[in-house]
């Protein structure tokens, strides 16, 4: 069983190099999707990633409990890929429809940490292999407003968990992946 970390900022070609290691893996795929069709915009990205994927691939749409997907579908003779991390956090963030502050102290539904706490515990007893993609938000300046802090924040302690348990970690720029860990 190995766990894979891809991420990069938006645009770098993460989640086409996601797929690629999901293809070469020669192994069944699950692909869980995140992102939920909310505007034309998201509409049309889905749309997009849909038609990148191999038509073979069972599509999980499953924008909250990735820990519950994993347990249920992590095999040794599969793969699953989850496309993206960021979203997930931001469809948590935002599942209760609970007005932000811009000013102040942010304070997450209680299914944020719930949700987040059960993803990391289903990353340590997954039984297949696991490909993660998430975006790094962190490396450009503070964003403006306390809902955009906390995001970019969270973001990197997510990454920072995820990677700490994976196998593998993949920096991705210009399509391009550097690997920062490899112990497979």
């Amino acid at each position: 069983m190995t766990r894979t970390l891809v991420f990069g900022g938006a645009r770098s070609g993460k989640s086409a190099y996601a797929e690629r290691l999901a293809s070469a893996s020669g192994k069944p795929v699950i692909y869980l999707a995140t992102a939920q069709p909310n505007d034309a915009e998201m509409q049309s990205r889905i749309a997009h990633h849909r038609t990148q994927r191999p038509a073979e691939w069972l599509t999980l749409e499953q924008p909250l409990s990735l820990a519950d997907t994993i347990e249920q579908y992590s095999t040794p003779d599969n793969l699953i890929l989850i496309d993206c991390l960021t979203l997930w956090l931001s469809n948590l963030l935002f599942s209760e429809h609970i007005e932000m502050p811009e000013i102040g102290n942010i304070t997450p539904p209680a299914m944020f940490a719930e949700q987040r706490d059960l993803f990391l515990q289903a990353l340590t007893s997954c039984r297949g292999d696991l490909v993660m993609v998430s975006n790094e938000v962190g490396m450009g300046i503070v964003p403006q407003g306390a809902i955009s802090r906390w995001f970019v924040d969270e973001a990197g302690r997510l990454n920072q968990a995820v990677a700490a348990q994976c196998e593998q970690v993949a920096w991705v720029a210009a399509g391009l992946p550097l690997y920062l860990k490899s112990v497979v």
